[in-house]
């Protein structure tokens, strides 16, 4: 009992960490956003999401997704005590991580004209891109040293390497772009990345992995199954962006920039702002469901205190959402972007079978079912390619949230029957109550935006919030005693 009550208190530990961490970066990225755009206009704007961007698409084309995949084998070794394993795989990793950053910057450096005249239509800019590709192997360095950390379940050190490489980066760039304003950008861009991996480099050393010799053939041999897994995962994102990039085309196409513009803030808002929880979950979920992903029963247990936390955080989030979605949008973007309401609200009740389906689907990925996993990738991506354009042809806006929300509706039942028939998983019986009943919580909330006496609709909205924080409450004290937590807390100080 005491052990299971740990299990559950584990989960939203690494969940409120991570989530604190995420809430934070966000408001870094807002505020440096807000005065970036401020000191050097749009076009400077322009310019720096541009070199992002190429940096991001040189990185994921040369990493070979080992940021991932190496997460999977680590955590292996490091929950079967294998330390010698631990230390060998950790070696393999670095081995291979420098050889793919080398490549990567080296490949900028060669492409920069190119990449100068596709970005710009000029060659103006390949001695910045040529810089950039510094930024580019530390960033490759920093990422597979997050993976070490990710995989080893170091996470407040992961945690401290994310929080403080951020903040120390927003301080020092703030000021380049105060006094030098655009020459700032490639600068900013390099130390940025630079501080990120001093600090992952920090944290890592405190662990004090005893390296392990190898020899380059040895590393590339050893660690071809990490190489597949990541070119898969990496494949996937790929995959992922340009059906992205096709959603964006068309809307573009059907209904104009302003329209594309619109769908990128509601599409941010469902993923990153009420998503975040997700990524949160998954820094310490992959790497706890990929130590024990050979034992049936235990995977079973880890997946259902996954989602039987999930959807009982989500779902007074989402009922809170749903009441404040024009405030809120507003607040984050200006009254323009009010043409997403409806949009963010048929979306967001999505969440709630993603939160599920998102527990589930990550069993394909511990288990490094590389075929399966890139045929769901294809088949999903398709699906929601599809789905958006329909959404969006016959209903605008308002069609792409419905079109999001029974994607993943779709993917829920189709990740459930994949599981059970490949895995042998399933959830208990009583899982499914509780699910039923957060479905309900949120329908009912989703139903009451349509009440037009502003009395009425308000007091229902608090009503069911109330009982959406009681119910989520009385289901997590069930599972670890949140007063008995609390108190321990309290004791400590």
């Amino acid at each position: 009992m005491q052990e299971s009550k740990n299990s559950y208190r584990q989960v939203m530990k690494a969940t409120s960490l991570f989530g604190g961490v995420q809430v934070f970066n966000i408001l870094i990225s807002i505020v440096k956003s807000k005065f970036v755009a401020l000191w050097i206009g749009p076009a400077g704007y322009g310019i720096v999401t541009l070199f992002n961007t190429a940096l991001n698409l040189v990185a994921g084309m040369t990493n070979l997704g080992l940021d991932q995949s190496a997460v999977k084998d680590i955590s292996f070794s490091y929950n079967n005590e294998k330390s010698e394993g631990v230390s060998r795989t950790i070696s393999i990793l670095k081995r291979l991580v420098w050889f793919t950053a080398i490549i990567g910057a080296l490949l900028m450096i060669v492409c920069s004209p190119w990449l100068s005249e596709l970005a710009f239509e000029s060659k103006e800019y390949s001695f910045s891109f040529i810089w950039i590709s510094i930024a580019l192997l530390f960033k490759q360095l920093t990422n597979g040293q997050l993976a070490i950390l990710q995989g080893l379940r170091k996470l407040k050190q992961l945690a401290k390497a994310n929080l403080y490489g951020n903040f120390l980066g927003l301080l020092i760039s703030l000021p380049l772009y105060y006094f030098y304003r655009i020459d700032a950008i490639v600068p900013a861009i390099i130390i940025s990345s630079f501080i990120a991996f001093i600090f992952t480099f920090y944290y890592l050393q405190k662990e004090k992995i005893e390296p392990v010799k190898l020899s380059n053939k040895e590393a590339f041999s050893e660690g071809k199954p990490m190489i597949q897994l990541g070119v898969v995962l990496s494949i996937s994102s790929i995959i992922g962006l340009l059906v992205a990039y096709g959603i964006q085309i068309f809307i573009s196409q059907t209904g104009g920039v302003v329209q594309v513009g619109l769908y990128n803030a509601g599409f941010v808002i469902l993923n990153s702002y009420v998503g975040l929880i997700f990524n949160a979950m998954g820094t310490d979920y992959y790497p706890r469901l990929s130590a024990i992903i050979d034992k049936i029963e235990a995977i079973r247990k880890t997946v259902f205190e996954q989602a039987y936390i999930a959807i009982l955080l989500i779902t007074p989030i989402v009922v809170l959402f749903l009441a404040a979605a024009p405030l809120i949008i507003v607040l984050l973007y200006t009254d323009e972007f009010t043409p997403i309401i409806e949009m963010v609200r048929w979306g967001i009740l999505g969440m709630v079978f993603k939160a599920v389906s998102f527990s589930m689907g990550y069993i394909i990925i511990a288990k490094g079912d590389s075929k399966l996993f890139i045929r769901t990738a294809i088949g999903f991506n398709s699906l929601l390619l599809v789905m958006n354009v329909l959404g969006y042809y016959y209903g605008g806006l308002e069609g792409l949230g419905i079109s999001f929300l029974v994607y993943y509706f779709i993917h829920f039942i189709a990740i459930r029957i994949i599981v059970k028939s490949r895995y042998n998983f399933f959830f208990e019986k009583s899982f499914y109550g509780v699910f039923s009943i957060c479905i309900l919580l949120c329908l009912a909330s989703f139903l009451v935006t349509y009440i037009e006496t502003s009395f009425i609709k308000y007091g229902a909205f608090v009503l069911l919030a109330l009982i959406s924080i009681i119910f989520s409450y009385i289901q997590l004290d069930k599972k670890m005693n949140i007063k008995e937590l609390i108190s321990k807390i309290f004791k400590r100080k």
